[in-house]
């Protein structure tokens, strides 16, 4: 699989957040639709408002997908716009992290459970304490821990915290200051909350510095992903406005983590979101682009395509268009 696929062309869906569940693939996107919200940095247009569940046999088979699993009218706190999503399973449960506005327009990131991976969900009554922004990940370690990567800047909001706290007004640090960074949680024995404060993602040069906000090429922006392999944790994220997929490396699931490279070059639309997967003997890269829209940014479809290492554990770069 040298050139990627689409997943499911009969709608739009993106951010594609893939995991292996009783031995199938089950994809958990979020669901573009034309809102005809205004474009702009805040991401009105990205006005979603429902997850699906897709599922396959096989990474060649045919995509099911399960329906609608969990809509803005299903969560009692819900403000507007379902972002990017994420599922964890633990002792037979299935708990959907997922980004949404609450009533004030604050971005929080809910929770919802089900005894089955394709779902449906029902959401718990508030938003986990403490949360903020978007894109979650949850990770288990092999250890059983459990932890959610989350953040995301502009119309994620992240630059409106400063230590987990509210500060006033949108404050990007300078070009030559440290980037914002994701952030990251252990999760609670019953994953419905926070065990601890979230902590910063540090993600370093090749001297051990911290990236600058001015090193828009490698810095985070949002769409955090963490997977293992060989032994280490690769925390992967895009890179926004430069529209990069990257990665970095690092010893333990919460860094420092230092810079390795790009794994996608940008895809037709601006976002660039991600998800990476080890099926039986193979690595994959589930993503979106917006070619079957006509490059309109907020109808993206999802794909997959081949990941492969070199010897030395770098991914092998791959061209987005």
């Amino acid at each position: 699989m040298s050139k990627g696929r689409y997943l499911y062309p009969n709608d739009y869906m993106a951010d594609p957040s893939a995991h292996v569940f009783n031995d199938k693939i089950f994809i958990y996107p979020s669901h573009d639709w034309e809102s005809g919200e205004p474009e702009n940095d805040n991401g009105d247009h990205f006005n979603m408002k429902d997850y699906h569940v897709f599922s396959m046999e096989d990474m060649h088979g045919e995509v099911t997908d399960h329906g609608k699993v969990l809509g803005v009218e299903d969560v009692p706190w819900a403000g507007r716009q379902m972002w990017d999503s994420d599922v964890a399973e633990k002792n037979g449960k299935y708990y959907m992290y997922f980004s949404m506005k609450d009533k004030t327009d604050i971005f929080r990131i809910g929770v919802a459970v089900s005894d089955k991976p394709e779902g449906p969900f029902v959401a718990q009554d508030n938003p986990i304490k403490g949360s903020y922004s978007i894109d979650p990940c949850a990770f288990k370690d092999e250890d059983g821990a459990y932890y959610l990567y989350f953040g995301g800047i502009w119309g994620g909001q992240l630059q409106y915290y400063r230590n987990n706290k509210l500060i006033e007004g949108s404050v990007l640090p300078h070009f030559d200051e440290d980037a914002l960074t994701g952030k990251v949680a252990r999760l609670s024995d019953n994953m419905l909350e926070f065990a601890e404060e979230p902590k910063d993602v540090l993600i370093l040069d090749e001297e051990g510095n911290p990236l600058k906000q001015g090193d828009t090429e490698r810095r985070f922006f949002e769409a955090s992903w963490m997977h293992k392999y060989n032994g280490k944790y690769y925390f992967s994220y895009s890179t926004g406005d430069t529209h990069l997929l990257c990665y970095a490396i690092g010893d333990n699931p919460y860094g420092p983590f230092t810079y390795q490279g790009v794994i996608l070059t940008p895809v037709v639309g601006w976002t660039t979101h991600h998800s990476i997967l080890q099926y039986q003997d193979k690595w994959y890269l589930f993503y979106h682009d917006s070619v079957p829209s006509g490059g309109k940014t907020w109808l993206r479809s999802m794909k997959v395509v081949e990941l492969q290492y070199d010897n030395n554990g770098k991914i092998i770069t791959l061209e987005g268009q």
